[in-house]
């Protein structure tokens, strides 16, 4: 899931795994063709394995792998805060307006998948998000430092 939420668009790639080489892809799909004017693209991303820069060196000669690397600002969020992921938030709209229902095969997936994602997209679609750094000193206090 690539989710821009001021901008009230997202694109969903379906991938048969979760692999280095997949991520480091999407990636360049992020950065080459959705975003190839952005002179930085932030993400801000859970903490899974492969939400690396090492993706991008599995995927593509170091070169290559160099240049997409300077394009991101990388941001992860809390261990434990997933949560906090916008993304990880998009997806669960994906998966209760979309994908509640079992679906025989990856076809008719990406098929349903590209419908929502058309939809939501057409219709800006925004994230509203309305959890606030005081929300967050509160909710997070044991993840913050003793003074």
């Amino acid at each position: 899931m690539m989710f821009a939420p001021l901008e009230g668009w997202r694109h969903v790639k379906v991938t048969d795994r979760h692999a280095a080489v997949d991520y480091g892809q999407v990636l360049k799909e992020l950065s080459d063709v959705h975003f190839p004017s952005a002179e930085k693209i932030v993400l801000v991303q859970d903490n899974l394995s492969t939400h690396t820069t090492a993706s991008l060196y599995a995927a593509f000669p170091a070169e290559e792998a160099r240049r997409l690397a300077k394009r991101f600002e990388w941001h992860y969020t809390p261990k434990h805060g997933s949560w906090l992921d916008m993304a990880e938030s998009e997806l669960g709209v994906l998966s209760s307006q979309c994908l509640s229902r079992r679906i025989p095969n990856k076809q008719i997936l990406e098929r349903e998948v590209a419908a929502w994602q058309t939809y939501r997209n057409k219709h800006h679609a925004k994230a509203d998000w309305q959890f606030t750094t005081d929300d967050a000193r509160v909710r997070l206090k044991r993840l913050y430092p003793l003074f």
